[in-house]
């Protein structure tokens, strides 16, 4: 009669206290409802993005309020349709799109509001170890690149030529694979070299069936490659929504700032359970290695400025877009002055 008292006595001070707690303001399962819904639609599902999925795992969108909602695009204009349709809140896509859009006429534009990678995030793959690769190496040979207008492509026709090639004539680009699907036509047999994001490169390298010989992050430079944007009419509406989400992001920058490949790789390893740990560890070092995330989230001036003479020089760009049309600093400004 005792123990079932005690019983009692403690189940009521347990109910006051998660009443207490949750009139503090302390989240527990009782009020997750409560949370922001955001549907994130993600470019491609890519151990490149590991300061996002670091937020994912740890919690950090949930410690901001946030029930996130990630989907996977499978290319930037899919993305993006997904985005100006509504069907999608916020996209994280190469910043390119934006401009189309915005040149497009697109009244409800989006604007870019923190950058995540500073260089490209894509490997060439060989059928056959190449020593001392040379782009010139890919004269006359036939190579599976990226879609028209996108910036893998337009990033691989920025190095070749820097290297003193014609995109054009001096090799064969197939750009009739869709996005995703390259990795197992190369596979298949087709192209002499294949443009591959992770886990892809690596995937063909475990398989023999190719051999990352070149990083096109490297040999590109700093380059403003991804970016999460919104419609200008969501940015407005729900100003605290986006500035938890970009704190959220900068947690995640932070932890991949400070901890090792092989800390970083347990974290994220759920959202690759396709992948052993190993060969997650070994991705997540090859981007660590190349310093591809930036230790903050504000999208510069200078970077927006190198991505339009990109567009410019690919023949993609019919007039320039002021950074501020497009580009807005204060959330990524707040949230790295506020998450240390």
């Amino acid at each position: 009669m005792k123990k079932k008292t005690i019983s009692i006595v403690s189940l009521t001070l347990l109910l006051i206290s998660l009443t207490a707690l949750a009139g503090c303001g302390v989240r527990t399962s009782l009020n997750d409802k409560n949370l922001e819904k955001v549907t994130l639609n993600e470019v491609a599902h890519s151990i490149f993005y590991a300061p996002m999925y670091v937020a994912i795992e740890n919690g950090y969108f949930k410690e901001e309020g946030i029930e996130l909602n990630l989907v996977t695009g499978f290319g930037a204009d899919k993305t993006m349709t997904a985005v100006l349709s509504g069907d999608a809140d916020v996209g994280f896509m190469g910043s390119e799109a934006s401009i189309y859009t915005y040149l497009g006429g697109t009244e409800d534009y989006v604007v870019n509001f923190a950058q995540l990678t500073q260089r490209a995030g894509n490997f060439l793959v060989a059928r056959e170890p190449v020593s001392d690769f040379n782009w010139k190496d890919l004269e006359g040979k036939k190579v599976l690149g990226g879609r028209k207008g996108g910036m893998p492509q337009m990033v691989f026709e920025y190095i070749l030529k820097k290297n003193g090639m014609n995109p054009a004539t001096d090799l064969a680009i197939d750009q009739s694979i869709d996005f995703g699907s390259t990795a197992a036509a190369f596979s298949g047999g087709q192209g002499d070299f294949t443009v591959e994001f992770e886990p892809a490169a690596t995937s063909l390298e475990s398989e023999g069936k190719g051999y990352v010989v070149a990083s096109l992050g490297e040999d590109s430079g700093y380059v403003p490659y991804t970016a999460y944007c919104a419609k200008n009419s969501y940015l407005e509406k729900h100003p605290e929504t986006v500035q938890g989400f970009v704190n959220a992001l900068q947690k995640g920058m932070l932890y991949v700032d400070t901890h090792t490949p092989e800390e970083i790789a347990t974290v994220i390893h759920p959202q690759f359970k396709e992948n052993d740990i190993e060969t997650v560890t070994a991705i997540v070092s090859r981007y660590y290695d190349q310093e591809t995330w930036k230790d903050n989230l504000i999208f510069e001036e200078d970077s927006f400025t190198l991505l339009q003479d990109i567009l410019e020089e690919a023949g993609e760009l019919s007039e320039r877009v002021p950074y501020e049309t497009l580009v807005t600093t204060k959330y990524a400004d707040s949230a790295m002055q506020n998450i240390k």
